[in-house]
């Protein structure tokens, strides 16, 4: 594969103008005039000299005999490769292989022949236990999925209910249910992980084979949405159960069956029914950041955990296009073509406390993701058009195990739902949202009226929320905020709303495992994903999901 790097367009080009630059490159580089199939393996927004925007493209040319997907041969790599050497420096070409494509193979039948019979037991349908159970079938060893929530669709209705009035299913919200969390999100799949087994890759793939647009395979900041996950968990869940994967809905795992120092099965609870026991020599505990009587239900049974550091904050919600104006530099950035713009911002404190931007949903929505009764936190949310018009981010401020009070592994848990109790008590489950400035200035009566209606999903007032946090973490995200209005104007400005609070950025704990077996020091335990404390986010959790399933089959 030849690969052209930084290939750059205007904002509004069309897809002959990429053909015909593909072709110009390739000329100039002394490859002729020959059309060889090409694919874009990236594509990113490019700013820096804004208002004037370009698309910055990576792209891999495939020669006379190679197969565009990566399977096929290269009969022509030597005589490429050496006109290649022609090129002049400044091309930017390369010659390499093209991406790893990953594949699942089947199980040896009769390895499969010498296992117990029972089939391996996944706790939790969310981005981590949904890809496990999703490889595991592939490879012809079909789990049992155990999830406390319900279908998606029924799901979509009872978080409808909650956001309209406030009913509150505990098994069955935006944090328990069918795609986990991150259903009710933003959907974004960018991903910090360097993998280069092409597991990243493969859940991307999976994702366009189930219905997604086919640009997330190369945007820099893939993203699916709300609406999109919906549909596209669905199709996932009705491929996998036609390939023999078993799905239980309102099914709760209520404790490990354990015995001489292993794994034995799941004590499980479905709705009204006595509980029973499922019996399986292999359990993957993917149960999310919010299964908290999960965890305290393994700490009773010894499981091995320990503290994780975390963060909380709040939801910060702008108009879109200010956040438009400051990264684009122009007014009109939408009827350009352009996408609703996105942030990420870092901040050190005086202090030393890292404050940053988490989960930011151009075009989304500040939604009420609450899940106990009593306490309160908000995600952020969007549809995969971002078109509500309003922008809103976490702005969070690390919690580290110092400041929980306690060496007890569940001293994190314990102290997020201590915040969420004031938080929920405020308007009395209602989202408090209050203006930047009366925040900053520390002002709890006399509030001022928000400046417009922001796009919140659930009942929501207005209410003074300083002191929510200890003094020290409301002082670091006042100095955070101040240093990003420096970087973005407006963002502490009289337009800027907090929404509050954000606690669940991650677990605050971790389910020890072994880093090679990837087991607990309960044999046929496998803690994984964002609630087992190793993954954050939609495409981490499912690759941790598939390196669980990976050692399983191994």
């Amino acid at each position: 594969m030849i690969k052209i790097d930084q290939l750059k367009l205007p904002a509004e080009h069309t897809e002959k103008d990429l053909e015909a630059a593909v072709s110009r490159y390739l000329k100039k580089a002394g490859l002729g005039d020959r059309k060889w199939p090409y694919r874009i393996l990236r594509r990113s927004l490019d700013c820096r000299k804004k208002p004037d925007i370009f698309y910055s493209y990576q792209i891999g040319v495939f020669p006379e005999g190679a197969d565009p997907a990566g399977s096929g041969s290269d009969r022509d790599r030597s005589g490429t490769e050496a006109l290649l050497q022609k090129r002049d420096r400044h091309h930017r070409l390369t010659f390499t292989d093209p991406p790893v494509s990953y594949s699942v193979l089947p199980v040896d039948k009769d390895r499969l022949s010498s296992f117990s019979g029972k089939p391996p037991v996944v706790i939790g349908d969310g981005p981590a236990g949904l890809f496990c159970a999703y490889v595991l079938t592939l490879a012809g060893m079909p789990p049992v999925v155990l999830e406390r929530g319900e279908p998606v669709g029924t799901r979509t209705e009872k978080v409808d209910t909650f956001w309209r009035d406030g009913t509150l299913d505990p098994d069955c919200n935006v944090q328990f249910g069918e795609g986990g969390a991150g259903t009710f999100s933003d959907g974004k799949l960018n991903s910090s992980i360097k993998d280069r087994s092409g597991r990243t890759g493969f859940v991307l793939n999976t994702f366009v084979s189930f219905g997604a647009d086919p640009s997330i395979l190369y945007e820099a900041k893939p993203h699916l949405g709300t609406d999109v996950l919906k549909r596209v968990i669905a199709a996932l869940r009705s491929d996998m159960e036609r390939k023999g994967c078993e799905f239980r809905f309102g099914a709760r795992a209520e404790e490990l069956l354990l015995q001489g120092g292993r794994v034995s099965g799941v004590l499980v609870k479905e709705k009204e029914a006595l509980p029973y026991s499922l019996f399986s020599d292999c359990v993957v505990l993917a149960a999310g950041h919010s299964a908290r009587d999960t965890f305290f239900a393994l700490h009773d049974q010894g499981v091995p955990m320990e503290q994780k550091p975390f963060a909380m904050g709040f939801r910060v919600i702008h108009p879109q296009r200010l956040i438009d104006k400051a990264q684009y530099g122009i007014e009109n950035a939408r009827e350009r073509g352009l996408p609703a713009a996105d942030y990420k911002l870092t901040f050190q404190a005086a202090d030393g406390r890292a404050v940053y931007s988490f989960c930011m949903c151009p075009g989304g929505y500040v939604v009420n993701a609450s899940s106990e009764p009593g306490r309160l936190t908000v995600n952020g949310m969007s549809y995969s058009g971002r078109s509500s018009g309003y922008a809103n981010a976490a702005v969070v401020a690390a919690v580290l195990p110092e400041d929980f009070g306690s060496s007890d592994p569940l001293a994190g848990v314990l102290l997020q739902r201590r915040i969420e109790e004031k938080a929920c008590s405020l308007l009395q489950g209602k989202i408090p949202a209050q203006c930047y400035l009366d925040f900053k200035q520390g002002t709890q009566k006399a509030l001022k009226a928000l400046p417009y209606e922001p796009a919140i999903k659930g009942e929501y007032g207005l209410s003074g929320l300083r002191g929510l946090f200890p003094e020290k973490v409301d002082q670091a995200i006042s100095e955070a905020m101040a240093d990003f209005d420096r970087r973005i104007p407006g963002f502490a400005g009289r337009e800027a709303v907090l929404a509050g609070l954000e606690a669940r950025t991650s677990c605050p704990l971790r389910i020890v495992r072994d880093p090679q077996s990837l087991m607990s020091s309960f044999r046929g335990l496998y803690p994984c994903g964002e609630g087992a404390g190793y993954a954050g986010g939609i495409m981490s959790a499912a690759v941790d999901g598939i390196r669980v399933a990976e050692r399983i089959l191994a």
